[in-house]
């Protein structure tokens, strides 16, 4: 199975040239490294050439790296039903890079860059209606960034007095928490409310 994929690996960075900077098998996949600008051109010739016959698109997702320069993944993947063959292609980015749009090649693109923009930030150029779809029209960042707070900049409740939904920001009131750091299957040294009998 390796030695196959190699092989396709082989021959589309024949046939792309510069436009695909490499690739690697592992775990039975085969994973295409592109250049960002070129990535409709790439989607195209998976889609269109015989030999490779990725004619079903499955998904985009993005992946979060704060530490480099060009912090973003953008992932598409992709699957060949005919020859029962999957391919991952990987593009770079980051918060001011625009990532072509591949709707032209995949249609059902549309909803997922939308997600990948609302979650992470990152821009795709030539997209009809490039707006969230998972948070609210007003919300604050992009929650799978890695440095976006666990907590949220603001939470959302509804106002009995105003009747109306309200946006409050976050406040961590710490008196009320305890955090013991035992482990639980070593047991506590004090006795947990309604463990009062289970002891004696």
């Amino acid at each position: 199975m390796a030695e196959t994929l190699n092989e396709l690996g082989d021959y589309i960075a024949g046939k792309l040239g510069a436009s695909v900077t490499g690739f690697n098998v592992a775990y039975g996949e085969l994973t295409l490294l592109a250049e960002t600008a070129d990535i409709v051109g790439v989607l195209t010739f998976l889609r269109d050439d015989a030999e490779c016959g990725f004619s079903c698109f499955i998904d985009i997702c993005g992946v979060d790296y704060p530490q480099r320069e060009k912090r973003f993944d953008v992932v598409y993947h992709l699957l060949a039903p005919y020859k029962n063959r999957r391919i991952r292609v990987k593009v770079q980015a980051d918060e001011d890079t625009q990532v072509p749009s591949a709707i032209g090649v995949f249609p059902s693109a549309n909803w997922y860059e939308r997600e990948t923009f609302d979650l992470y930030g990152v821009l795709f150029s030539g997209h009809p209606d490039l707006r969230r779809i998972l948070t609210d029209y007003g919300f604050a960042g992009h929650p799978l960034r890695k440095d976006f707070p666990l907590t949220g900049y603001v939470e959302v409740r509804y106002d009995d007095e105003s009747k109306r939904v309200v946006y409050e920001p976050v406040k961590l009131v710490q008196e009320f928490r305890s955090f013991d750091y035992l482990s639980p299957w070593e047991g506590t040294d004090y006795v947990l409310p309604g463990d009062e009998k289970a002891k004696q």
